[in-house]
């Protein structure tokens, strides 16, 4: 098949990097470029290629193995103890880091209509409640319960195109030296205070629930192992799309507001890396993009979750199954939650980019555990590079981990 007509095919590819150009990954990517400059695009770069490589592997189990990646594991071990510890783990991991991911995407969504409205909160006596948060998580809902989220989908994606357009634009018309962007992307340093910001600049990109995700969505749009290659091809031109995406959101946070020791706390503030481009309209495309980003991602962590859950506990994976929709009912029900309680928006979107980026090593361990099991995976088990690469990734990751609790700890 030619790449022009492959190009024509894509689909589950664009879907993921659609789930991690979130609000997260503006916000970390801004932070980021704000706090450090371009001295940490080498993690995003890291971040791309450790993306492609394990999502290569979840597109391999769908489509070759027909298996999502929590059925996988559920059928992988027969030992009791260690098939109980692997649904304790991953539960755990999705559980959480699902939780922490939808309260970020349903603040982020949030922090665009503050923008737009000028208005979000009431008081209820002596307490104040955030209107916004659980507006968005409701309409999540509604959109959820009655499967209509597909067709919303793509209008939301074509918003949130149209922001990553806008910040690549930018990028191009400010003009920043080639020089510190190349060496910030291919030579690694850690600067004092950085740990966090990697870990989430990680975490946004690679994302534990993706591999969930991405494994169930190929099995509905291929079938054959012929297909490998098409999906491949998806893969490596969505998920580079997205770093690329990244990159340019770094580069105009580095430009805006690197050493001026700005304040970043909501979208007006994002939104100053716009105004080269977009000038006072900067501050309305950043909300219409948060918003658009927030509320896609919103819709998209409980399905992945639900997904992840249902394979693993060998439950009938369909969205109209109860045991399914009390899974997504109750990652939304807790970001909606949190974002009533009048969480930081800022600071609840990078702690759930530190808490996926920690809790990646868990699910990337089994992963490479199913891509090499024959019985998986018969005639395309990973090959020695591919198992090197995804080894490195993994003990990146651990590294990384340890350092921030190491830190929290004081020992370091």
């Amino acid at each position: 098949m030619k790449l022009k007509e492959k190009l024509k095919n894509l689909g589950p590819g664009i879907l993921v990097t659609a789930a991690f150009i979130g609000p997260g990954t503006i916000t970390t990517c801004t932070l980021t470029g704000a706090s450090f400059g371009y001295t940490l695009l080498w993690g995003l770069v890291f971040s791309v290629i450790a993306t492609i490589v394990l999502q290569e592997m979840t597109a391999r189990l769908g489509i070759i193995g027909q298996k999502g990646l929590g059925e996988a594991l559920r059928q992988q071990f027969n030992h009791p103890f260690l098939k109980a510890m692997a649904i304790i783990l991953v539960l755990s991991a999705i559980l959480i880091g699902n939780a922490a991911y939808e309260t970020g995407n349903i603040l982020g969504a949030s922090l665009g209509m503050i923008e737009i409205s000028q208005f979000s909160s009431i008081h209820i006596g002596n307490f104040e409640l955030q209107i916004w948060g659980p507006i968005i998580g409701l309409v999540a809902f509604a959109l959820l319960i009655k499967g209509s989220y597909k067709n919303l989908e793509r209008i939301l994606i074509g918003l949130v195109l149209l922001m990553s357009i806008a910040f690549i634009s930018t990028t191009i018309i400010i003009g920043p030296k080639l020089w510190p962007i190349l060496k910030g992307m291919f030579v690694p340093s850690i600067p004092n205070g950085s740990i966090y910001m990697l870990i989430g600049l990680i975490g946004t990109t690679v994302v534990p629930y993706n591999l969930f995700l991405h494994a169930s969505i190929v099995q509905e749009k291929w079938k054959s192992k012929s297909d490998l290659s098409t999906a491949r091809t998806d893969l490596f031109f969505s998920i580079v799309l997205g770093g690329i995406i990244s990159m340019a959101v770094i580069v105009t946070a580095a430009v805006a507001f690197y050493g001026k020791n700005t304040s970043i706390k909501g979208a007006a503030d994002l939104a100053t890396q716009l105004k080269p481009l977009l000038g006072n309209w900067a501050g309305i495309v950043m909300s219409i993009g948060l918003f658009a980003a927030g509320i896609s991602s919103a819709i998209t962590a409980p399905l992945a979750a639900a997904y992840a859950t249902s394979g693993i506990l060998g439950w009938k994976v369909d969205l109209k199954s109860k045991r399914f929709k009390v899974v997504w009912m109750v990652i939304l029900l807790i970001g909606i939650i949190f974002s009533a309680i009048g969480f930081s928006p800022i600071k609840a979107i990078m702690f759930a980019q530190v808490a996926n980026g920690i809790l990646l090593p868990v699910i990337a361990i089994y992963l490479l555990i199913i891509m090499n099991s024959k019985k998986s995976l018969p005639g395309h088990t990973n090959n020695l590079m591919q198992n090197l690469i995804g080894s490195v990734v993994v003990l990146i990751m651990i590294g990384l981990g340890v350092k921030s609790i190491l830190h929290v700890l004081g020992w370091l």
